[in-house]
């Protein structure tokens, strides 16, 4: 469903009199905010829903962050700052972004390369909005998160997703990128760990495709908020395998890993001409991001000792999760094995003849078995859902009981061929 008819379908006489600038007509609903609020109704109705739709921890902001949080609002910062963030903010990322770069990646990244948003999703906006424009192609490997299309088509430019193997976890490869240009093709999104799969691209995969886009002349946006939830240590940036920075965006914030989603807290790392293009731009729509959530993110980034413990507990809690979740589906729903992030990608066409089996199979799962999940279309893979593993444990392990059950209940439904 697109923003137009959404609107079309939910105002109030006379809904004639509003029609969506063409900026936004084409414009879909985020499918995941979506699945959250039908989720969140149903529990206000006295529906025991099982909310595996959510895609955000579901663990308290560490206890030193929340405290630092306290002590800046006591120490007055409650105004505005600089467009870009705060300097010290900016120069923690600027750190942290070095210890993760390769050597040979010179001059040092500094802090004016660092531009602080309202949260990793403006970052990419304001990147897209930024880099690309009407008649640009920009490559995204599928199935990928919903907004980047979203976001691609706002900036006029046309979203070419490119689709990754079942049998490869779904990851592209540079041969498969290569083959979906065209001489138009500006750049590409590359997110790893991966929304909605949990896959992860290894240093061999990142580099061959870094080096294609290097000869290419494409614009390369990486989506890195998932990189500290990984289960065989932090995935690899492609601030580790690049020689150059100068047509490199590199996106991540504080809101997965340090348990942030409300404080809204995201960066991008670019190029100075970009950088300085982005905070130009975010200053005509946000200026700045929360004053006391950037002196809260200071300290997630800052004080290491803490926040690798708490990063450590919750990975390993997702890891107990994710493992429970595949004894109750133990084969019997085919899914994508996640090596990072909190989310299972399941195979559901096998149970439905419809033309979107995964929307199909959610609307099932929550009407009758209480149980919330994301359609596979929200990532142009409309014969899978995504389930969430953030949540309490017993209630991954029931959801997964559950998503078995309504598998084999529609399946059973099936017609059956002599």
């Amino acid at each position: 469903m697109t923003l137009l008819t959404s609107f079309a379908a939910t105002a109030e006489a006379p809904s004639a009199a509003f029609v969506p600038s063409p900026n936004i007509a084409n414009m879909r609903e985020s499918a995941t905010l979506a699945a959250a609020a039908r989720a969140r109704a149903l529990r206000a109705a006295g529906r025991q829903i099982i909310d595996l739709g959510a895609g955000e921890p579901d663990f308290d902001t560490p206890s030193f962050i929340r405290a630092a949080a306290q002590r800046a609002i006591d120490a007055g910062a409650t105004r505005y700052t600089a467009t870009e963030g705060v300097l010290p903010l900016r120069e923690a990322i600027a750190a942290r972004a070095r210890r993760d770069s390769t050597a040979s990646a010179a001059p040092p990244l500094a802090a004016g390369e660092v531009v602080v948003s309202t949260g990793s999703k403006q970052s990419l906006f304001n990147a897209c909005f930024t880099l690309f424009g009407p008649g640009d192609e920009v490559l995204v490997p599928t199935p990928g998160w919903t907004s980047y299309y979203e976001m691609l088509g706002l900036s006029r430019a046309t979203a070419v997703p490119v689709h990754g193997r079942k049998t490869n976890g779904f990851k592209v490869t540079a041969a498969e990128l290569d083959r979906a240009a065209t001489s138009r093709t500006r750049g590409l999104i590359i997110n790893s760990p991966c929304n909605p799969t949990g896959a992860v691209y290894d240093i061999e995969e990142l580099s061959a495709i870094l080096e294609l886009a290097s000869r290419a002349g494409w614009w390369v946006i990486s989506d890195e908020i998932y990189r500290h939830i990984c289960y065989a240590g932090v995935a690899p940036s492609l601030l580790a395998v690049a020689h150059a920075r100068d047509r490199l965006v590199v996106v991540d914030g504080v809101a997965k890993a340090y348990a942030m989603t409300g404080w809204r807290i995201g960066w991008a790392i670019a190029p100075l001409p970009v950088a300085a293009a982005m905070t130009a731009l975010q200053s005509h729509v946000t200026s700045n991001a929360s004053a006391v959530s950037q002196q809260a993110a200071l300290a997630a980034l800052t004080m290491l000792e803490p926040a690798e413990v708490a990063i450590g507990r919750m990975v390993e809690e997702f890891r107990r999760r994710r493992n429970a979740a595949f004894v109750h589906l133990h084969d019997r729903v085919p899914a994508v094995y996640p090596e990072g992030a909190f989310y299972i990608f399941l195979d559901v066409s096998a149970c439905s003849t419809d033309d979107d089996p995964g929307a199909a199979f959610a609307a099932h799962l929550l009407e009758h078995h209480d149980v919330a999940v994301v359609p596979g279309s929200a990532f142009l893979e409309p014969a899978w859902v995504r389930m969430s593993y953030a949540a309490p444990i017993e209630q991954v392990m029931e959801g997964a009981r559950r998503i078995v059950a309504a598998h084999d209940e529609l399946c059973a439904s099936l017609p059956r061929h002599a």
